[in-house]
């Protein structure tokens, strides 16, 4: 999947919320046009005041009371912004967690068989809540961000553009260094997303083969292995700690660059008398501000690399379809006749290894049959072929003269009868374990 296509993708998840995110954004127009605007009453205050005399004072009395003015409005849109983009992306991570889940639970057991059930629950639960944070509340403030930046720069060129221009200086050498940070950035994330999901299947499976692991004092067998996981997903999440620190140091020292050369320029221009001291203020205020949102939108950019890795796998299991394809028939009145000919099979985790080997066999109507023999030989793969938990390589099985493979899934199941020979409690009712 292009890198183009994992962002369509992700972008579309918040289609379904386009209310809340509309209401959001507006407010966030709000607070981000409202934040723009005491920048450049401050540098009014301060060419406007009189030092030393009773009317200074109520200049800044006035002045300070409409700042108050305004950042109780700002406050107001920020808390509507904040609150409609946080419950907008609840509800998409509530969303993508049940379709995974979902795209999850209806793949064959050859897929359960080659994939670990801890690192599917990794995915299931932090890979969607890494999404989640890029959809809603990261997208949020990249436009925040977008905005104070954008809009503090074109009005810094209204104020002065030459001073502008010895700001942003900068830039190119920034935009650079990002794009080459975020497909670094990226591509390590997949792997630390990788680490840690291998970390959760083997924590995963400690727990639940417990009995086992004390049966025979395995606990600091497990406990290293653990640990070796733990520390693999360590090493590789510190190269990106690594990468992302060179560009946040690379940054910072543009940001204060940028300052410094706005620092000498406007003091050529002021001691020319070519600007005035409340603008200077105001220009440097405005030049605060696109180096915070330049800084705050280079973490997000790391947030939005880190959630295209993560994503990648998630939207990898929603594309997915199954291996066993459902038929379309059933059998008006089943008898239960089934018969094995000629079947060939290998399990998806030793393709190389057949476990049957041109087997056949017929089962009638109020027959008892006992399948016999070691271990590994084949009788519980019979019983996964009659229930189609997996389809042969080769040969046929019918059900009633019919191939199960034309039957329906679901239909084939009901007609059959399972005692398993170490039954599993789902964490439910009593009631509800017999009914299942």
């Amino acid at each position: 999947m292009s890198r183009r296509e994992n962002v369509k993708k992700m972008l579309r998840l918040s289609q379904s919320q386009w209310k809340p995110l509309a209401a959001g954004t507006f407010f966030l127009f709000v607070a981000a046009g409202l934040n723009l605007s005491f920048p450049m009453l401050i540098g009014f205050l301060i060419d406007d005041i009189e030092f030393g005399s009773q009317a200074g004072q109520e200049t800044l009395n006035g002045y300070i009371l409409s700042l108050l003015g305004l950042f109780f409005f700002v406050g107001i849109a920020t808390f509507f912004r904040a609150y409609l983009f946080v419950v907008a992306g609840e509800r998409i991570v509530a969303n993508l967690r049940r379709d995974v889940f979902a795209a999850l639970i209806g793949q064959e057991i050859g897929f359960f068989d080659l994939n670990r059930t801890g690192s599917l629950t990794n995915r299931l639960a932090s890979d969607t809540t890494v999404v989640q944070n890029a959809v809603t509340v990261n997208l949020s403030m990249a436009l925040r961000f977008s905005l104070s930046g954008l809009g503090s720069i074109l009005i810094l060129f209204y104020m002065s553009w030459q001073l502008t221009l010895v700001m942003l200086i900068t830039v190119p050498l920034v935009a650079v260094a990002a794009t080459y940070y975020g497909r670094m950035l990226q591509r390590i994330s997949v792997k630390v997303q990788d680490a840690l999901a291998d970390s959760t299947a083997i924590a995963e499976e400690g727990f639940s083969n417990i009995r086992t692991v004390r049966a025979f004092a395995r606990e600091t067998f497990e406990q290293k292995r653990y640990g070796a996981a733990v520390e693999q997903s360590f090493q590789i999440a510190k190269k990106r700690a690594l990468i992302a620190a060179s560009f946040q140091g690379l940054l910072s020292f543009a940001g204060y660059g940028a300052i410094c050369g706005v620092l000498w320029y406007g003091g050529l221009l002021l001691i020319e008398g070519k600007l005035a001291f409340g603008a200077l203020t105001s220009f440097i205020l405005y030049t605060f501000t696109v180096a915070f949102s330049i800084s705050a939108l280079s973490g997000l950019f790391g947030d939005f690399a880190k959630a295209l890795g993560a994503s990648e796998r998630i939207f990898s299991f929603l594309d997915r379809a199954t291996t066993i394809q459902d038929g379309q028939r059933e059998v008006v009145e089943a008898k239960g006749n089934l018969r094995f000919q000629d079947v060939v099979f290998a399990y998806p985790t030793r393709p190389d290894f057949p476990v049957l080997r041109t087997f056949s066999l017929s089962l009638s109507n109020g027959e008892v049959v006992a399948l016999v023999g070691p271990s590994g030989g084949g009788k519980s793969t019979v019983a996964a072929l009659v229930s189609r938990f997996y389809d042969p390589q080769s040969g046929i099985i019918t059900f009633d003269d019919v191939p199960i493979h034309e039957l329906k899934k679901d239909w084939l199941r009901a007609q059959l009868g399972i005692v398993s020979q170490e039954p599993i409690l789902f964490a439910t009712s009593i009631l509800d374990n017999i009914r299942y």
